[in-house]
């Protein structure tokens, strides 16, 4: 999916202010309404955007988004997230990376390291860990999800079962106020419940978005990690637990 320098400006600017009015647009890019109503209907068209009447809101996260949207989401911030994740695993350690665009970008970061183990679910991760060989990949089995290289289902939890490694590295759809940490494919919750019991040091990566979606499908709570990395955590309930339960908040924003 490509996306034009105007699109991506959409994007950011309903990011940035939850919606985004036709009138608004065209004044900012100096074209007609029409032209504005035909781009929002080819941005709603790829779900990236929701369309209203005069206009567009950004994805409340009632849907899960379409792979190649997700990674223009945040991707700065997620960046500084992988790095920071990196910065915690040592060279030689073992480590899980399940699913997701904020994993992924942990497994950019990491790819200078060596002596490590990766296992995980994630054909992007693995394809991209693969060329370097102080670096050894293992991939899970199972059903790949054709959306976005997710290895899920039966066969992939009871894979990860067979280890113990010293770090996992996890996100989330959605984190809820109350500490649920949720998503939206029954299938994937299963392999990163796995992935939780069976790591000495749970590292959960979630940009400040997650905190404002929902999903239908609880992955466990945020007492049950280790280190919590986002770009920000503004939702004071959620730094309240962190502090309650050890667990180490990281924020690469005031970094």
């Amino acid at each position: 999916m490509f996306l034009s320098e105007r699109h991506a400006t959409i994007i950011a600017m309903a990011k940035e202010n939850g919606r985004v009015l036709v009138g608004d647009l065209a004044a900012h890019f100096n074209v007609t309404p029409q032209t504005i109503r035909k781009e929002l209907n080819d941005l709603c068209n790829q779900r990236l955007l929701t369309r209203t009447h005069g206009g567009a809101l950004f994805p409340s996260g009632i849907e899960n988004m379409e792979y190649e949207a997700r990674r223009l989401i945040a991707a700065a911030e997620k960046d500084a997230i992988g790095r920071a994740a990196a910065d915690i695993i040592p060279n030689n350690a073992s480590l899980f990376v399940n699913i997701g665009t904020t994993t992924e970008a942990v497994s950019e970061a990491l790819l200078a390291h060596s002596g490590l183990m990766v296992i995980t679910n994630n054909i992007n991760v693995a394809n991209r860990m693969r060329v370097y060989p102080s670096i050894e990949v293992i991939i899970a089995g199972g059903v790949v999800r054709g959306s976005d290289g997710g290895i899920v289902g039966e066969a992939a939890v009871d894979f990860i079962r067979q280890f113990k490694v010293d770090y996992a590295v996890i996100g989330a759809s959605a984190i809820d106020h109350d500490g649920a940490l949720l998503d939206f494919d029954l299938r994937e919750v299963k392999v990163a419940q796995a992935i939780i019991a069976n790591a000495r040091h749970v590292i959960l990566v979630a940009d400040a978005t997650k905190l404002e979606r929902t999903a239908p499908v609880r992955i466990g709570q945020l007492a049950q990690v280790d280190t919590f990395i986002t770009d920000r955590c503004d939702v004071e309930a959620l730094r309240t637990i962190c502090a309650q339960n050890d667990v180490r908040l990281v924020e690469t924003a005031t970094r």
